[in-house]
């Protein structure tokens, strides 16, 4: 009989609060799922305390809890910034939860947690080297080198999603397609985020053709040969594929593990792989950017397994 604790695991998103336990073969147990109090801490704290209380024969006293949330979690001080979900902005929840549970408690970034489960039980398994591009509503990012998720200054890496990185000019099949420069709630202009995720997409789309579309809508036209939607596909993928093969170069991934919404859509990943592999410096025989194994409970799983890491 296995001495290994349960990981208790919590994976928090814009609107919802996920429960859920690993075992001690890293099968993954979802157990229950809430509404996030819009602004109120206590309430949060409370519902926490609840969740975790109301599925307690699942796991030990000594279980820690390994938690995956939006935002950044700064390294030095435990904070987490995620000004879209106010009930726990600018708050140490590790040690919040840690005094009134009694436990062992990680905090880390999903994005970064995705590219752990990736890289050490899903896609990126037997990899040195494994990026992690979320492309949810938005862009995100996560680095895993040795098995271990590289932080770095202020938690940031892995955000290619933000900086003046877009093109204004592509040449798309003879046209020159000329795009602004958009301003992105971090403050810059030319971010990826304002083109990349589906809420991007969907901007994309009503730039080039003044129709406002969700992202299912265009990804479905494109499968279905429309000329609107496939020429906004065809200018996503240049938008995406560039910044993309700068990073492998960069980082020296030798696989991206793609999750958010759009990493369901086989065809477009394998379209961007396409895309990828004219940039990078050296193509590869294998694919370079494939959907990850763990596109929905991928941030929880890289918890657990980071809680059982730093153990």
């Amino acid at each position: 009989m296995s001495t290994t604790p349960a990981v208790i695991c919590l994976d928090l998103g814009g609107s919802f609060v996920k429960l859920g336990v690993m075992d001690a073969q890293q099968q993954l147990t979802i157990l229950d799922q809430q509404k996030i109090p819009a602004d109120s801490w206590p309430e949060f704290i409370a519902l926490i305390s609840r969740m975790i209380e109301q599925h307690q024969t699942y796991f030990t006293a000594d279980s820690p809890l390994a938690i995956s949330t939006a935002g950044i979690v700064a390294p030095d001080t435990g904070e987490i910034f995620a000004s879209n979900i106010p009930a726990f902005h600018q708050r140490n929840l590790s040690l919040a939860l840690g005094e009134l549970l009694h436990r062992k408690v990680i905090v880390h970034n999903d994005a970064d947690c995705f590219t752990l489960a990736e890289a050490q039980a899903g896609v990126g398994k037997g990899h040195k080297v494994v990026f992690g591009a979320i492309l949810g509503s938005g862009v995100g990012g996560g680095l895993v080198a040795d098995g271990r998720i590289i932080t770095g200054q202020n938690g940031l890496t892995g955000e290619w999603g933000h900086g003046p990185i877009t093109l204004t000019e592509i040449d798309i099949e003879g046209e020159t397609v000329r795009l602004p420069r958009q301003t992105c709630p971090c403050g810059q202009k030319g971010c990826l985020d304002s083109y990349g995720g589906a809420r991007g997409l969907e901007n994309l789309h009503r730039t080039l053709h003044q129709v406002s579309l969700s992202s299912i809508d265009i990804i479905q036209g494109w499968q279905q040969q429309d000329a609107q939607a496939q020429h906004t596909i065809l200018v996503w993928l240049e938008l995406v594929s560039q910044p993309l093969a700068y990073t492998i170069n960069i980082t020296g991934a030798s696989l991206v593990a793609v999750g958010g919404g759009l990493a369901s859509v086989t065809l477009l990943i394998n379209a961007l792989n396409d895309h990828v592999q004219r940039y990078v410096l050296r193509r590869t025989t294998h694919p370079l950017v494939v959907p990850g194994a763990f596109a929905h409970n991928g941030g929880m799983m890289g918890a657990a397994l980071l809680a059982r890491q730093v153990a």
